[in-house]
C-alpha cells in the first residue's frame, strides 16, 4: 500500500515547494562540515570575510585564519550572547561584532567566549566594532553545522584565494549561506517506507524523507489509513533523545510521543511527524548545554539564548510538505503549541482543530512545563 496520493484538488499549495540548486546548497553544507572540523572558510561577496567556528578553534585553524586575513579580528556572536561577554545591553541587530585584542586571540580565549558553560575568566574585554556585511551569513552558516552561534571572522587578505588553493580550503557565497532556512527544507521527497508494528499500534507504517541537500531525515509514523477521516490527528514532534529514547524526567517529549502513538490507535488511524529538530532546533550538545544553564538557574528559554541560540530554532515548514506528500490537507493537531497550528496553516494545510496533549509534571520538569506555558504560550490547563 502506497502512502502518497498527488494531492487533493484545490489544496493550497505552499509557497517554497520550489527546490533550489542543488549545487549552491550542497557548497553551503560543505563549508558547514569545514567549520564543524576547525577549519576557516571564505565567504564570498562584496566584503569578502574569513570565517572560523569559535567552538571548534584550534592552533590549525587559528594559524590558517591569519594567513587568509588582514585587519583586526572580531568575534560575531548573536546580542544576547554579546550582553552577556560585555555585561551590559547591547543593541537586538542580527549579530554583534566584538573585536578582539590580541590577549584574547587564543584558542581558550576564543572557546570561552563562545560557550557559557566554560570557566570565563578573560585577561583583557573585547570592545565593540562595525558587524561586517556577511555577519549574519556567517552565524547562519555555523548555525547549520550544529555548533554554537559565535564566529571568528575578518576581512580576507586580496591574494585569499590563491592561499585558500593552496591550503585545500573552501569558499561559498554569503548569498547562499544566508538563503539557506529558506531553501534547506525545499525539494523533499519520499526514500523509503516500512511497515513497523508497535505495541500500541499494530498497523503501523514508517516513511522517511530527506530533502535534496542530503540533510537528516524526517519521518512519517503512519498508524491504520489516515485518508479514511476527513481530518486525521497529526502530531508534530521534534526529536528528542534523552526524553523519546532514555525517559528523560527533565521534560514531558516521552509521555508525549507514546501518549500521541496511543491516541491515534484509539481513533485507529493517525500520523505523528518525528521530525529531526533536537532541543527546538538547536540540537543534542547545545541541549546538554542549555541543561547546564538550567543547573545554574536559567529556564529554557534563557538557557538557550545564553548560547546564542533563538527561543525556538524550529521550522515547521518541513512538516506541511511532508504532510502535502502524504496527500493529507486538512488534518485535528495534538498539540499544545498555538505556534505549530499558525505554521500549518501558513502553509496551506488546514487545521480543523486543536486536541490538547498535557501530561500532568513529575516533580522533575515542573518548572520546564511552567516556562513552556508562561513564555512559550503552551496552553497547557
Amino acid at each position: 500500500m502506497t502512502l502518497f496520493s498527488p494531492g487533493a484538488p484545490g489544496a493550497a499549495p505552499l509557497a517554497s515547494m520550489a527546490a533550489p540548486a542543488i549545487g549552491p546548497m550542497r557548497a553551503v553544507h560543505r563549508a558547514a562540515a569545514e567549520l564543524r572540523r576547525g577549519a576557516p572558510v571564505l565567504l564570498e561577496g562584496s566584503a569578502p570575510l574569513v570565517v572560523l567556528a569559535a567552538e571548534t578553534v584550534g592552533e590549525r585553524g587559528l594559524a590558517e585564519f591569519a594567513e587568509l586575513t588582514e585587519g583586526t579580528p572580531v568575534l560575531l556572536v548573536a546580542p544576547v550572547r554579546a550582553a552577556a561577554i560585555l555585561h551590559r545591553p547591547v543593541p537586538p541587530d542580527p549579530a554583534v561584532a566584538l573585536e578582539l585584542p590580541g590577549p584574547l586571540l587564543t584558542v581558550p580565549s576564543v572557546q570561552a567566549l563562545a560557550d557559557p558553560t566554560l570557566p570565563q575568566e578573560r585577561p583583557s574585554a573585547p570592545t565593540p566594532a562595525a558587524a561586517p556585511e556577511a555577519a549574519p551569513a556567517a552565524l547562519m552558516l555555523v548555525k547549520l553545522s550544529r555548533l554554537l552561534p559565535a564566529v571568528l571572522a575578518a576581512p580576507a587578505r586580496p591574494d585569499a584565494a590563491r592561499t585558500l588553493a593552496r591550503l585545500g580550503l573552501l569558499s561559498v557565497p554569503a548569498a547562499d549561506a544566508a538563503a539557506y532556512p529558506g531553501a534547506g527544507v525545499a525539494g523533499l521527497t519520499r526514500v523509503t517506507e516500512a511497515l513497523v508494528p508497535l505495541d500500541d499500534a499494530n498497523e503501523t507504517r514508517i516513511v522517511a524523507f530527506r530533502t535534496d541537500d542530503g540533510g537528516v531525515e524526517h519521518l512519517a509514523i503512519v498508524l491504520g489509513d489516515p485518508h479514511s477521516l476527513e481530518a486525521p490527528l497529526v502530531r508534530l514532534h521534534s526529536e528528542c533523545f534523552t526524553g523519546d529514547l532514555l525517559g528523560s524526567l527533565r521534560c514531558d517529549c516521552g509521555a508525549q510521543l507514546r501518549g500521541a502513538i496511543r491516541r491515534m490507535a484509539q481513533e485507529h488511524a493517525g500520523v505523528l511527524l518525528y521530525l529531526a529538530q533536537e532541543g527546538r532546533g538547536i540540537g543534542l550538545v547545545n541541549k546538554l548545554r542549555a541543561y547546564a544553564l538550567q543547573d545554574r538557574g536559567l529556564d529554557t528559554l534563557d538557557a538557550n539564548r545564553a548560547l546564542g541560540w533563538g527561543a525556538d530554532e524550529r521550522s515547521f515548514m518541513v512538516a506541511a510538505m511532508m504532510l502535502e506528500a502524504l496527500g493529507l490537507h486538512r488534518v485535528r493537531l495534538l498539540t499544545n503549541n498555538p505556534h505549530k497550528i499558525a505554521a500549518l496553516a501558513a502553509c496551506g494545510i488546514a487545521v480543523a482543530g486543536r486536541v490538547p496533549h498535557a501530561f500532568a509534571p513529575n516533580g522533575v520538569n515542573d518548572r520546564y512545563l511552567a516556562t513552556k506555558a508562561r513564555r512559550f504560550g503552551h496552553l497547557l490547563d
